[in-house]
């Protein structure tokens, strides 16, 4: 796991580095990190990009009933929509929504709270991002 974290904290880490702070040859570095890509422990490299102009916001969604998979589906395909949680409680689904102005945002969580599941949503935009993965 020691190469999992390596990788988790510079993504553009390249294999000889890797390889050096393992301890392992390059070859058997790349078939390691083949293997946790087949098998779903490392999902993809990300960019992160600051981008000032968007604005976001956490809505905090009830459901008539949960599972909801048609809801879930419809809200996830939004191109709005950035991360969606299943969560266990009082609050079922957990959204984060951006947009670059106010009535786009007010927009898509229009759309959210109309659909036919959906019986709250409680809207909070997110002013500063403390600590962001």
């Amino acid at each position: 796991m020691q190469i999992v974290s390596l990788v988790r904290t510079n993504a553009r880490m390249p294999l000889k580095t890797i390889a050096g702070k393992v301890k392992l040859a390059r070859s058997t570095v790349r078939e390691r990190l083949m293997k946790l890509e087949e098998s779903g422990v490392i999902l993809g490299y990300h960019a992160r990009v600051a981008d000032a102009d968007r604005l976001s916001a956490l809505l905090l969604l009830k459901l008539a009933k949960t599972p909801a998979p048609r809801t879930v589906a419809a809200i996830t395909a939004l191109p709005e929509v950035c991360r969606c949680y299943s969560l266990s409680g009082d609050i079922d689904l957990a959204v984060e929504i951006e947009s670059r102005t106010t009535s786009q945002l007010n927009a898509t969580r229009d759309r959210i709270a109309t659909l036919p599941d959906v019986i709250d949503v409680t809207t909070s935009l997110i002013l500063k991002r403390d600590k962001d993965s």
